[in-house]
């Protein structure tokens, strides 16, 4: 059996794991018994009572955080050449389209966000086999494929994300940094659960969200009390 660290034991004593806890008090916490030595990630688990299997309940979507996730995100934009200056402009990390493709197709995947022209999807395709995988394919459900690219790009660093459910129906996301305040943590949580909530389908039969949880990297996972969300 693995030897507990002094460090997991004192992180332990703070967490009672048959507690259900309010928001704010868990993100309050979750900050507490972080122990890593980086600004960890803190992230929501939200199980959803939905059939992923089923079209109308593979929920999928985007969300703007009234603060951002904390990580600068590095964009990559696909256009025609008349679109590269309104990319720049906005923020874009790496534009342009024959160049990039290339790259991708020889491996290169150094970003977190694909935009792309709707005109350019055709040659986005031919490296959709990289891209899919590493959720890096551009889609227009998640306002990736546009013709407004500039505002897509300044949507992502203002601190807009994707969400997808698993096929468990657990979303998994992002809502900040350890770093964040509380009252960040709190109000970024909120904004993605009430988009949740607005995207239950008519077809999802009983309890919606089944439940809530938050951890921060490498932390445990604390259990949120549903009640204590509005």
């Amino acid at each position: 059996m693995a030897k507990v660290s002094k460090k997991r034991q004192a992180v332990n004593a703070k967490v009672d794991s048959t507690k259900f806890y309010a928001l704010r008090e868990a993100l309050s916490l979750v900050k507490e018994i972080n122990t890593t030595k980086f600004d960890a990630s803190v992230d929501l688990h939200v199980r959803l009572g939905v059939d992923p299997r089923k079209a109308d309940q593979a929920i999928r979507g985007t969300v703007t955080l009234p603060h951002g996730t904390g990580k600068v995100k590095r964009v990559l934009v696909l256009c025609t050449p008349d679109k590269e200056s309104e990319a720049k402009d906005a923020g874009a990390d790496y534009v342009g389209l024959d160049e990039y493709i290339t790259k991708i197709g020889q491996g290169w995947t150094d970003v977190d966000v694909i935009i792309a022209m709707p005109s350019v999807m055709a040659k986005v395709g031919q490296v959709g086999r990289i891209l899919g995988p590493r959720g890096l394919m551009p889609n227009p459900k998640t306002g990736t494929v546009t013709l407004n690219v500039g505002a897509a790009v300044e949507d992502i660093k203002k601190g807009k994300i994707s969400f997808r459910v698993d096929k468990y129906g657990i979303i998994h996301s992002p809502i900040g940094r350890v770093s964040f305040t509380p009252e960040k943590l709190t109000e970024n949580a909120i904004e993605l659960i009430s988009t949740l909530e607005k995207m239950k389908p008519s077809t999802a039969k009983g309890i919606y969200m089944k439940s809530i949880s938050v951890a921060s990297t490498m932390s445990p996972g604390l259990a949120i009390d549903t009640k204590t969300i509005k």
